[in-house]
């Protein structure tokens, strides 16, 4: 018999993506967004084959894709190298050369959505409003565009149409935890929870008929249910709720009568349907852990996009016998029982707060006996059940991986979300300190021996950890993290910058809480070996946040080094570079295997 070597651990990281897809009206192709070939374009299977096509060479990464309802072409948002300034082209079934349908150097566009007889395109924009934007209507046979919701008091996202496209549905973005839903009926505009005091959030809606909406929301309450609203009588209704769940997406199958519900209970996902007629309640089988889109088509058929902590992300259609497999994205060369799953334990944090978190422990064979601590980006976010082919790679390396979900993490409770706003730098990172004793209690680590990695906001972590508790670590990674709050606030795109008093503080009200928080207040402490990576592009975190702080360290004489990728913007949307990253960050932690610190 042959034997074969071991698989190569870059095989890891050549594990595919897909980031949207969708069906056209007939089911006789999708489109989807996937790097299959090291970059992001549109590629088409022709239904029922599989085999995949390409349809766009524009190497970028797809925001906004669906079918003209006829069935005739395709919208689809690129934009440019991870700079999120989102531009719409139309382009040809059988793909080819695009058409610019809206764009403007500059401009942030979102939220494209179709005329039912194809000839207008809606849609959210930056353009004229940058701070709460506007939503416009563009009518792609003349040409000509007009304003139907302009902005006011707070972000605003246009997001649905009725049946007879008379009344439009909006949401107003205040902060992460307080989203309300409006109804625009000509000049009224109808808010559809009950007027109170409290923050609340409408997490997604839809209309069954052209007076009545089921929406998800967590008015008065801690956990996102269904309810409904009559535009006739201006009825609220809660219809159904789940302990310890918040209902994240909503869909309509007009075919079969019925509502299909995801909901989020902490580290993983379920997804349910309400029939309307017998008001039967079922939970239905997943093909995955976590569900990241859910399309129904006209005829009733199920298409969904998701992935679980040892399966990388694939698109699955629901058949008679259950879902069928449409992609087959897998960890090349690798067999699923060589990866991970984790162990999802809780703890008890500073203030007795319970803490749940993924601990994915390397196997035996591969153990090196060193840990990552990983703080997830967001804050208000969660580390669940997916895969992430950067974690089978350092697992296969030989790194635990320990991954808590702080309070400010989402999946579990509205008061618990809202922990984190405003309180950047003390409760979660005591949480994430809490994290750190557990594993040094329960003999996995050894306190000054705990490699510390994390991005965006988890890079903040990263960098607020370090600076405040170098004593656990001995060496750290910061992607991409805000290093001071006060120009963090000031560089966030326009549109975010009306919710960052309640998110992260006011500059001048907050003053001293934001010099605190800050991990550039703690440059004279920040003693450990550092690599920090940043994309030039990025929006929402500044070239700047890294360069002002790798700079910092390096006036002070400190060993840090700087990896910065020149068209990447927040998150790696090209293989090759994802590959460097990661094979860059494997090089610093390797130095480090097996090195004994005393705390």
């Amino acid at each position: 018999m042959l034997s074969f070597p071991k698989p190569d651990v870059e095989q890891f990281l050549r594990t595919f993506s897909i980031g949207d897809f969708a069906v056209s009206p007939d089911e006789k192709q999708l489109v989807f967004s996937t790097n299959l070939s090291g970059k992001y374009n549109l590629w088409a299977m022709n239904l029922p084959n599989t085999f995949p096509t390409p349809l766009t060479f524009i190497d970028q990464s797809c925001q906004g894709l669906l079918y003209d309802k006829q069935g005739r072409f395709i919208i689809a948002g690129f934009d440019q190298n991870g700079n999120e300034n989102t531009q719409f082209y139309g382009l040809p079934l059988q793909g080819g050369t695009m058409k610019k349908i809206i764009y403007e150097e500059g401009t942030r566009n979102s939220g494209p959505i179709l005329s039912e007889d194809g000839n207008k395109l809606y849609y959210t924009s930056s353009k004229g409003n940058p701070t709460y934007l506007n939503a416009y209507a563009y009518d792609l046979v003349t040409g000509e565009e007009e304003t139907v919701l302009e902005g006011k008091d707070a972000p605003t996202f246009l997001i649905d149409f009725s049946p007879n496209e008379e009344v439009a549905l909006y949401y107003k973005h205040f902060a992460n935890t307080y989203t309300l839903l409006y109804a625009k009926r000509g000049e009224e505009h109808i808010l559809l929870t009950p007027p109170t005091d409290q923050q609340h959030t409408v997490s997604d809606a839809v209309f069954v008929s052209d007076e009545l909406i089921y929406l998800l929301t967590n008015y008065d309450a801690d956990f996102t249910y269904l309810a409904s609203y009559n535009l006739e009588t201006n009825e609220f209704v809660k219809l159904k709720d789940l302990e310890n769940e918040s209902f994240t997406t909503l869909k309509y199958n007009k075919e079969k009568q019925c509502l299909y519900v995801i909901s989020e209970k902490g580290v993983e996902d379920h997804l349910y349907m309400l029939d309307l007629l017998s008001n039967n309640w079922e939970e239905l089988d997943s093909p995955c852990s976590v569900i990241e889109k859910l399309i129904v088509t006209k005829s009733g058929s199920l298409y969904l996009l998701g992935k679980s902590a040892t399966k990388p992300i694939n698109i699955y259609q629901f058949k008679e016998n259950g879902w069928t497999s449409l992609t087959e994205y897998t960890v090349p060369g690798v067999d699923q029982s060589e990866l991970v799953e984790p162990d999802v334990i809780t703890y008890s944090s500073f203030d007795g707060l319970e803490i749940e978190s993924l601990f994915f422990k390397a196997k035996k064979e591969n153990d090196n006996g060193e840990i990552i601590f990983w703080p997830h980006g967001g804050p208000q976010a969660a580390e669940r059940k997916f895969f992430r082919a950067s974690f089978q790679f350092f697992l296969n390396h030989g790194y635990s991986i320990f991954a808590p979900n702080f309070r400010g993490s989402t999946g579990y409770g509205l008061a618990f979300t809202k922990m984190v706003e405003g309180d950047w730098g003390h409760g979660p990172r005591l949480d994430n300190v809490a994290g750190l004793d557990w594993l040094i209690d329960n003999n996995y680590a050894e306190k000054g021996n705990i490699l510390l990695m994390g991005g965006s906001y988890g890079g903040y972590m990263a960098l607020l950890l370090h600076g405040k508790h170098a004593d656990y670590f001995k060496a750290v990674v910061d992607i991409f993290g805000p290093s001071d709050l006060f120009s963090f606030i000031n560089s966030v795109p326009e549109d975010w910058k009306p919710i960052m008093d309640q998110w992260v503080g006011n500059p001048e009200r907050d003053k001293q809480k934001l010099i605190e928080y800050s991990p550039l207040t703690y440059l004279e402490t920040m003693v450990k070996p550092m690599l920090v990576i940043q994309g030039a592009n990025d929006p929402r975190v500044v070239k700047e946040e890294s360069d002002q702080i790798v700079q910092a360290l390096k006036d002070k004489g400190r060993d840090v080094e700087y990896m910065l990728l020149e068209d990447e913007g927040h998150g790696f949307s090209k293989k090759e570079n994802e590959i460097a990253v990661y094979q860059k960050i494997l090089s610093f932690l390797n130095q480090f295997v097996g090195s004994k610190v005393k705390a």
